[in-house]
């Protein structure tokens, strides 16, 4: 068996501090550490220092931090021509914090075609005692009563790290990531990896090199 080239940290290890960055694999690309836990002080580190966790069920935890990083630039968002009128027909109303819990439950759901989930429920807690301390937000699209669409993650200053987003209804998401993007909170929006979606919302690459300047900036 192949021996994994990046630090291995027991559990309940507190103190070791993350591996800088630039020192994670380029295949996987991005794996930077294993082990450690998901403590609110351990999460708050890494998302300050470019580093998210992420992995599946049985795995030990896993922390990346790929290169390019997929971000958005809030006023570079695309909105096409089909969602400004699906937006304009006020169909959906829009709550932010009003439902985390019930936002990342429906993240976590599996996919269609897809064997599981990454958002373990060690995740789950992990995450909502971060929004306890105001430090994850979650952006909640409802159709009526029924909660439709939304997204969630981790601010870091003027930086609001994505994690994961659902949509019951055609264009749920996109109006959460809309209105993330429009209310002037935050100057760059981390994807962390690109998918078509959101590439055609206008999402972009750039280096970890590139991304690493800008969080330490905006973080300020």
């Amino acid at each position: 068996m192949t021996e994994i080239p990046i630090p291995f940290l027991d559990a309940n290890d507190d103190l070791t501090p993350f591996p800088r960055p630039e020192n994670a694999m380029t295949e996987p690309n991005g794996l930077l550490m294993a082990g450690a836990n998901l403590k609110p002080e351990r999460l708050i580190l890494a998302y300050r220092q470019g580093i998210f966790p992420w992995y599946s069920e049985g795995e030990p935890i896993l922390w990346w931090s790929p290169d390019p990083r997929c971000i958005i630039w809030p006023e570079q968002i695309k909105v096409r021509r089909s969602l400004q009128k699906t937006i304009k027909k006020q169909q959906f109303t829009v709550s932010h914090n009003a439902a985390f819990g019930r936002v990342i439950e429906n993240c976590g759901v599996p996919r269609q075609g897809s064997d599981g989930t990454w958002i373990t429920a060690d995740m789950t807690e992990a995450y909502c005692e971060l929004a306890r301390r105001g430090v994850a937000e979650s952006i909640e699209v409802w159709s009526d009563d029924e909660l439709v669409g939304g997204l969630y993650g981790v601010v870091v200053g003027r930086v609001f790290v994505g994690e994961s987003m659902f949509s019951k209804k055609s264009d749920a998401s996109k109006i959460a990531l809309v209105t993330l993007a429009t209310c002037g909170r935050f100057d760059l929006i981390d994807c962390q990896l690109p998918t078509e979606h959101l590439l055609n919302m206008g999402a972009v690459c750039i280096s970890r090199t590139e991304y690493l300047s800008a969080l330490k900036t905006l973080s300020r």
